[in-house]
């Protein structure tokens, strides 16, 4: 047993409490995000505040506040001090606190060259203060006992937010906590799950400055430049399309500005606010190894494998949810444009052929031919073609049936590998093959891609090798969910993170594949889904992260916190919670030997 797996068992720094809310006697960072504020709040007495499409803007030192602490969406509370965060304008109310210092931000991010705008101003009118930077206006406020931090583009913003009354933002931030609790009736540690991915998934819902929807951001963390991503919205908006199918309908007119007219599409779609949209397109153009990565002024790098089909996906999934033929009709050209693309991209068997190039969700890796994860995608695209094919083009939609069927024939036989037992993650042109096992893969299971029996035995195997708990090779104990294992054969296929076992693409615990996992096994009754909806939140608890992190890994730790797409496991959580609500996980021998190590 590792150090790190006896501080995941014995030692969380926070504890889920029945109420929803979350307990910690030492202060962790809260991450925040609403519809234009964003940032980092220490209750330990500092905020970093942000703005969508903006940057970062300020940090605010404060008197700290008294724990113990209970955390909640956008929300930390102690025995002296508390913060909430409006929804409805830019601003945060700091409760029982005294301003220490407010101090500018020297750059809107780390590629923003901040010597090329105008020096920081900070006024003082009265007891009021107010920080004008060359991308932003922070503006700090003290009323009574509490402190309220206004934002905006420009000072008319961050002036008329100031017009909200401390009891409206608290009332505010109360409201959309309630709307982020969809099980109350659930255990602590499931309750607390599906408030925070809930939490994760509705705040990716941006808007700008005259508040008109503005992206999904893909998390915090992918703010600079502001951005939306076609595969991480897809993930994202799950929950969406019964929770705010408007807010789907809206991104699917930004994610149709980036796809060009031979079907070509970037990862995301740029959306930033004028002064960082000048700053970010400077950088590009004169940083060689970005300019060659992001060929076009709006594109996040450009030329993703994934993301066409991903389009396709949302948008047929959009219409399935609304019924609304009219937009489908709307992005039609898009659609034939991406149905083409693939075509040519097919080799005799009818099966698209992905460049050998590391442009789809797994970036570090140089991988292509046949592709388990994209031709999932694909056969999933082609049903959707098909589907609302039927009423706009009906020899589009027999075509793509057709192909569906061929695809579903033939993906079994060309990706199965009876001595690994399980798909290849990918076949090189060259012949080779990478055969571990990758929870990527089971897009073939989420759009019925492959005979049903071979997708139980890859659940089946998914327990036994990908649960950390079932695994004896992996040397880090009872960690959560490997999204790979074993480990990539060849060097030369990673690079960056993925170039270490266990992290990132190689192995991490990524939440929003624990959710796929999750829910592949629970649409077919399978029961053991509560391992995969629930381990990872709770090593989040455990190490004192209070959002829903992007990935982690015992040696490595964790990617960004408040990630939109981790907040799949809450949608499944709530989707299947019939089946969920009669599920004990039942420690397996592996795991009880672990306890009983512990003295469990």
């Amino acid at each position: 047993m590792t150090n790190a797996a006896r501080f995941l068992i014995d030692n969380p720094l926070m504890v889920a409490r029945p109420d929803g809310s979350v307990t910690s006697d030492t202060p962790v960072l809260l991450p925040m995000m609403a519809p234009r504020l964003q940032g980092d709040f220490d209750p330990s007495g500092s905020v970093k505040v942000a703005l969508w499409a903006a940057g970062t803007l300020a940090t605010l030192t404060f008197s700290p506040f008294a724990g113990p602490f209970i955390y909640g969406p956008n929300s930390v509370s102690g025995t002296r001090g508390a913060v909430a965060v409006a929804q409805s304008v830019p601003a945060l109310v700091i409760r029982e606190a005294r301003i220490r210092r407010l101090l500018p931000a020297p750059r809107a991010s780390w590629w923003h060259d901040g010597a090329s705008v105008p020096a920081p101003v900070l006024e003082r009118l009265g007891e009021r203060r107010v920080l004008t930077l060359g991308w932003g206006v922070v503006i700090v406020e003290p009323r009574g006992h509490d402190i309220v931090v206004t934002v905006g583009t420009d000072r008319a913003e961050a002036e008329a937010a100031l017009a909200i009354t401390i009891e409206q933002i608290v009332l505010e931030a109360a409201a959309y906590a309630a709307r982020c609790d969809r099980l109350p009736e659930a255990d602590p540690l499931l309750r607390t799950m599906v408030i925070q991915g809930t939490h994760a998934a509705l705040s990716s819902i941006r808007k700008d400055q005259h508040g008109a929807f503005a992206g999904l951001a893909a998390g915090q963390a992918y703010s600079a430049p502001a951005r939306t991503y076609y595969r991480d919205g897809y993930w994202t908006l799950q929950p969406l399309l019964t929770l705010a199918p408007e807010a789907v309908r809206e991104e699917l007119k930004l994610l149709a500005k980036g796809v060009q007219p031979d079907g070509e599409a970037p990862s995301g779609v740029i959306l930033s606010g004028p002064a960082q949209a000048a700053a970010w397109d400077y950088f590009r153009r004169n940083d060689k190894r970005y300019s060659e990565e992001h060929f076009r002024e709006g594109d996040w790098w450009s030329d993703h494998f994934d993301s066409p089909l991903f389009f396709v996906l949302i948008l047929a999934e959009y219409v399935r949810a609304t019924g609304d033929m009219d937009t489908a009709r709307e992005h039609w050209t898009i659609v034939q444009a991406v149905h083409d693309r693939y075509q040519r991209a097919a080799g005799d068997d009818g099966l698209p052929r992905k460049p050998h190039h590391d442009r789809d969700w797994a970036d570090n890796v140089y991988r292509g031919g046949l592709v388990a994860y994209d031709l999932g995608l694909w056969v999933g695209a082609l049903d959707g073609i098909a589907e609302l094919g039927k009423v706009i083009e009906p020899s589009r939609a027999d075509r793509a049936t057709a192909e569906a069927k061929a695809a579903r024939q033939t993906i079994d036989p060309a990706l199965w590998r009876d001595d690994a037992g399980n798909y290849a993650d990918f076949i090189n042109p060259d012949g080779f093959v990478e055969d571990h096992l990758t929870i990527d893969s089971f897009t073939l299971l989420r759009f019925s891609a492959v005979p049903e029996a071979k997708a139980k035995a890859l659940l089946d195997k998914a327990e036994a090798q990908l649960e950390a708990r079932n695994n004896d090779t992996q040397p880090y104990g009872d960690w959560g969910t490997l999204c790979a294992f074993p480990p990539f054969k060849r060097a030369r296929d990673i690079r960056s993170k993925t170039a270490f076992a266990y992290r990132y693409h190689n192995g991490s615990d990524w939440p929003y594949l624990d959710g796929l996992y999750a829910e592949e096994r629970l649409r077919r009754g399978l029961g053991g889904a509560r391992y995969a909806l629930t381990r990872w939140w709770a090593a989040c608890l455990a190490n004192g992260w209070a959002g829903a992190v992007e990935y982690y890994s015992p040696p490595f730790g964790r990617g960004s916190l408040l990630q939109g797409w981790s907040g799949l496991p809450a949608h499944v959580a709530v989707l299947y919670r019939d089946q969920l609500a009669g599920e004990v996980d039942k420690p397996n021998s592996r795991a009880a030997a672990l306890g009983s190590a512990l003295g469990g």
